[in-house]
């Protein structure tokens, strides 16, 4: 097994973006510069790059929890950016830089749509690429993400949402960007579908570190981490889980239900997936009005033989509060999501489970 550390490096024979070399119009020399080089100018604006992060056994945590099942948990919180969400986002500038080295039309100006997380890696990368980068955030967005995004470079556009318009402003803004000519650079696979390829490494490394996974329990706001995750680890049962104050995924599962017909679905989108009224939740980095990934999520998630679970406020506040008690990672409300989905439906027998804890808590 490789030592390789970095995960872009370790697993490149497995990434889309190596497709340049296996296909012979790049050398391994040359495509692993690109990647050394933007993991450096990485390490230069973050103070590290991109590493394997640790899996830790959850005994406490399970047995605080009253859950009769094997617990591990990936810790992402100290990773590039404060989540895993760089990792979509190096994938993505990877392949654009590989692109460009092969002689596509450089991309001018970057542009994404986060409350948080996304925009933080976006920030980052875009940095290391010394590429400008337009960041749309709700009004609400936390104040040290925005301060931070400015620091990186990021032009920090606020949005509010127009008279008659429905979806998520910030969202819609972005849209109109890249139509405007800027590149998407996010983490939404209907935008950007380079975005599973820097997740899947998550996966990858995941099951590099744990073996004889049966269940995942994984936070979904836009779907690109699960469904990344999922393609990496297949043999695995996957548990999306949302929370009651915006669940647009179950809906679309329960109106998939009985016969699953993902052709129809995907011919007719609009009849499963819209956007949610008045999404709400503690857990602030998986709001998103619609789960812009949910087609391939779901099939992931049947392939698997698991099912969206709905976690309940109250489970989602107790499942931070846990997860701090019991544990030493410094993870946020969002990152802590998934383990309110096990809370709300442990496996029926004793299985070996892992979550995934994603985000830093800024609070």
């Amino acid at each position: 097994m490789s030592t390789e550390l970095n995960p872009f490096l370790r697993y490149r024979d497995r990434l889309d973006s190596y497709r340049a070399v296996r296909d012979g119009f790049m050398s391994d020399e040359q495509w692993v510069d690109i990647v050394s080089t933007l993991d450096a100018a990485v390490g230069s604006v973050e103070g590290h790059g991109f590493v394997q992060t640790p899996v830790v056994e959850a005994r406490a945590l399970a047995e605080a929890a009253r859950l009769d099942v094997d617990l591990w948990i990936k810790a992402e919180p100290d990773n590039v950016g404060g989540s895993h969400k760089a990792r979509h986002l190096m994938g993505v500038a990877i392949q654009m830089l590989v692109d460009e080295a092969l002689g596509a039309p450089f991309s001018e100006r970057l542009a994404i749509a986060s409350c948080g997380n996304a925009a933080m890696g976006a920030g980052v990368i875009a940095a290391a690429m010394d590429r400008p980068l337009d960041v749309y955030v709700p009004t609400w967005a936390d104040a040290t993400v925005v301060a931070r995004l400015t620091e990186l470079g990021a032009a920090v556009t606020h949005t509010e949402r127009r008279e008659g318009e429905a979806g998520d402003p910030a969202y819609l803004r972005f849209r109109e960007a890249v139509q405007g000519g800027a590149r998407a650079f996010s983490v939404q696979g209907t935008d950007t579908p380079t975005t599973f390829d820097g997740g899947r490494t998550l996966g990858w490394e995941l099951a590099d570190q744990l073996d004889d996974i049966d269940a995942l329990y994984i936070q979904v706001g836009g779907g690109a981490l699960a469904t990344s995750v999922s393609m990496a680890i297949p043999s695995a049962r996957l548990h999306p889980v949302q929370a009651k104050g915006c669940a647009p995924l179950r809906r679309a599962w329960d109106r998939l239900e009985p016969d699953f017909d993902f052709a129809h679905a995907e011919a007719n989108p609009d009849e499963y997936m819209w956007p949610w009224d008045d999404p709400h939740s503690f857990a602030t980095g998986i709001l998103d009005d619609m789960t812009y990934d949910w087609l391939p999520l779901l099939r992931c998630t049947f392939a698997s033989g698991g099912e969206p679970i709905v976690a309940p406020e109250r489970v989602i506040r107790e499942a931070y509060n846990l997860a701090h008690s019991h544990t030493a990672i410094d993870v946020c409300s969002t990152g802590a999501a998934g383990l309110a989905g096990l809370l709300t439906s442990p496996p029926k027998t004793r299985e070996r489970v892992a979550l995934l804890f994603t985000g830093i808590d800024r609070t």
